[in-house]
């Protein structure tokens, strides 16, 4: 029978950090031990274990099949005391509640920030936790149970996690207002992407929803500059390096304030959706079920202006 209390924090959180990195050295390092104290500390988990946990070779280390496992189970357990701990100082901080969100560029630069503010008027007790993500990254988080809700992108793999429609959204081409487009009322697709290219790294859901319409098209797309934010394209968009594909809702914020020109796109499925990615409901805290039930309220609100007779 497994002892429970053998499981130590550190080790679990040495060997989580020495798969993360790859090499021992590198968890060791992280945690300020030496390499002997590491390898001593993951021998000891494995020999409680009883199986083998790591493959060592030249050039690191690897998880064996039942290393996968532990390391699955490790993070979680890692990540509820980590959430344990921030529960503890939010109580002292006189928050009583804390909501865990990720989100991709896309959410940040539309719809969410005005939402956020409105849940905030509603539930201020709870503590935001907020962070910018790529949609594979948030869904890695999710995963990992570093955060309980995740807006992303509709077309990438969600790996079994449970999506809700959050907001919707049309691309549109924003150019300087001295390019050759900038005339055009509205602009094919083809045409658009012929230009250099100012687009969030080759990750993102957006940047991979453009490359796959420039490969309908027959087009190789030309990105000239890759940047980490809606706001860096539309400043590299400014300088006359090239043109961007982004949401309305984000390029309106900057077509003014930048002297840009938006237009509109044909020949691509234009329309973006966000999705709320989470885990199970029933496993989500009463911060996480709140903001859940705004983003349905929001998204029906949305439905029936859209549709008076729906």
């Amino acid at each position: 029978m497994i002892n429970l209390n053998r499981f130590d924090l550190v080790t679990l959180r040495l060997f989580v950090a020495a798969l993360d990195a790859g090499s021992l050295t590198a968890g060791a390092n992280r945690f300020g031990i030496s390499l002997a104290a590491a390898s001593k500390r993951v021998a000891e988990l494995e020999q409680h274990c009883g199986v083998a946990l790591l493959q060592r070779g030249q050039r690191g280390v690897s998880a064996t099949r039942e290393g996968q496992t532990v390391h699955r189970l490790a993070v979680e357990v890692i990540s509820r005391l980590e959430q344990l701990a921030q529960s503890v100082d939010d109580f002292r901080a006189g928050a009583t509640e804390h909501l865990r969100l990720c989100a991709n560029p896309s959410a940040f630069g539309g719809f969410l920030p005005v939402l956020l503010a409105q849940y905030a008027e509603r539930h201020p007790e709870v503590r935001i936790e907020l962070e910018d993500l790529l949609s594979e990254d948030a869904i890695r988080a999710v995963h990992k149970g570093e955060f309980e809700l995740a807006v992303i992108g509709d077309n990438v793999p969600v790996e079994g996690l449970e999506t809700i429609p959050c907001n919707r959204d049309e691309l549109v081409l924003l150019t300087p207002r001295r390019h050759v487009l900038a005339g055009l009322h509205e602009v094919p697709v083809a045409q658009a992407l012929g230009f250099d290219q100012i687009a969030l790294a080759r990750r993102a859901s957006l940047t991979r929803k453009v490359i796959a319409a420039a490969e309908a098209s027959g087009l190789s797309l030309r990105i000239r500059v890759q940047v980490r934010s809606f706001d860096s394209m539309c400043r590299m968009v400014a300088s006359g390096l090239g043109v961007a594909v982004l949401p309305r809702s984000a390029a309106a914020l900057y077509t003014r304030a930048l002297d840009l020109v938006m237009l509109r796109l044909s020949g691509l499925e234009v329309e973006r959706l966000l999705l709320l990615a989470l885990r199970q409901r029933s496993e989500l805290s009463p911060a996480a079920r709140a903001f859940v039930a705004m983003i349905e309220a929001a998204v029906a609100a949305d439905g029936q202006a859209a549709d008076p007779m729906g």
